[in-house]
């Protein structure tokens, strides 16, 4: 079976954006970079990584799951983020169709377990916070790229789930000296 990845930049504080959706203050550079892109490859949305000639094909997941305002985030240049990858786009609007991009309003845990019944690599679960609070019983594996970062506010990441403790085990944790810190757990049995 499947699983559902839940990897994402978070601060110290457990925020994945600032209050407005703000992003620009988790590091894009630095020595985490290249160990970040090695084993996550495909998670950079495809027309940077053709950019950057970072390959995009490979990685460990071959669909992304993600609510409308990660998704938003690219508009209106990116309409296709990540089109090397089965993209999936949870949200009540009802956008123009693109091409390649799955829209939906349906729930999200009956669609992700769906998705995890079929053959295929792993699903990755992009974003946001309240997404990832509904999916927060089917996430499989939890990969954190801690940044050296404080904001106060902003959209957690689990959203507003409300006390429900789930217990974690620590599989990895990276070090860099850019300061950031992978952490990557799974369920634990």
């Amino acid at each position: 079976m499947r699983e559902l990845t839940y990897f994402v930049a978070v601060s110290i504080d457990g925020f994945i954006a600032g209050p407005e959706g703000e992003f620009d203050f988790f590091d894009g550079v630095g020595d985490h970079m290249a160990v970040v892109g090695e084993r996550f490859r495909g998670t950079v949305p495809t027309a940077l990584a053709d950019m950057a000639g970072v390959p995009a094909e490979g990685g460990p997941f071959d669909t992304v799951v993600m609510g409308w305002n990660t998704y938003a985030v690219g508009l209106p240049m990116l309409t296709s983020p990540y089109n090397h990858l089965r993209q999936v786009v949870f949200t009540s609007r009802t956008p123009e169709p693109v091409e390649g991009v799955e829209f939906t309003d349906r729930d999200p845990v009956e669609v992700v377990r769906e998705l995890k019944s079929e053959p295929g690599e792993g699903i990755w679960l992009c974003g946001g916070g309240a997404l990832a609070a509904a999916l927060a019983d089917e996430v499989d594996r939890l990969v954190l790229k801690v940044n050296p970062v404080i904001l106060g506010s902003g959209i957690p990441l689990f959203g507003h789930r409300g006390f429900a403790p789930t217990a974690l085990t620590r599989t990895a944790t990276t070090a860099f000296d850019s300061g950031v810190v992978l952490a990557e757990y799974e369920r634990a049995a």
